[in-house]
């Protein structure tokens, strides 16, 4: 068994599109996130998002983006290329892109996923992206979070372990 090496799969935005938009003979999947300490949830959250289709791409915010996300002090812990990396190791994901926008709106009006997935936290109407994807006939599905996994929350424990 073969395994396909990260950096590989760490697209930017033109390949990305170069590659998948459409016209595409897959039902192509994306979600996005700050995925800072990849946990339990995340890979839950990603293998059921991969399951909705035959390729899951990862949109990743830039250190930059994260930081106007107001995650807190000093977060991102790890840096935007790492992240990216570590979500590009998963069996499940098969592109992961950078933006540095506050949203991915524009990342996936560019892309048109066929399903534009985020977590149990976001109301549909929220969703950056989702009236293109709905408008291109593509459809949004929230994922409920598993509980008791949160990047936040973690970082909090450790920070208050120390």
């Amino acid at each position: 068994m073969s395994c396909r090496n990260p950096d590989g799969k760490v697209l930017t935005r033109a390949v990305l599109l170069e590659r998948l938009s459409r016209p595409r003979d897959l039902r192509l999947v994306f979600t996005n996130g700050v995925f800072d300490i990849l946990h339990r949830g995340h890979v839950a959250y990603l293998h059921e998002a991969r399951g909705l289709g035959d390729a899951l791409v990862v949109g990743v915010n830039t250190d930059a983006s994260a930081r106007r996300l107001g995650k807190g002090p000093g977060r991102p812990l790890n840096a935007e290329r790492d992240r990216a990396l570590v979500l590009a190791a998963l069996e499940c994901v098969d592109a992961v892109c950078l933006f540095d926008e506050d949203t991915p709106r524009a990342l996936v009006t560019d892309l048109l996923p066929d399903v534009l997935v985020k977590g149990g936290d976001y109301a549909l109407w929220d969703v950056a992206g989702r009236e293109e994807v709905e408008a291109a006939g593509g459809r949004v599905v929230l994922i409920p979070f598993l509980e008791g996994y949160s990047t936040t929350d973690l970082v909090q424990r450790i920070r208050r372990e120390k």
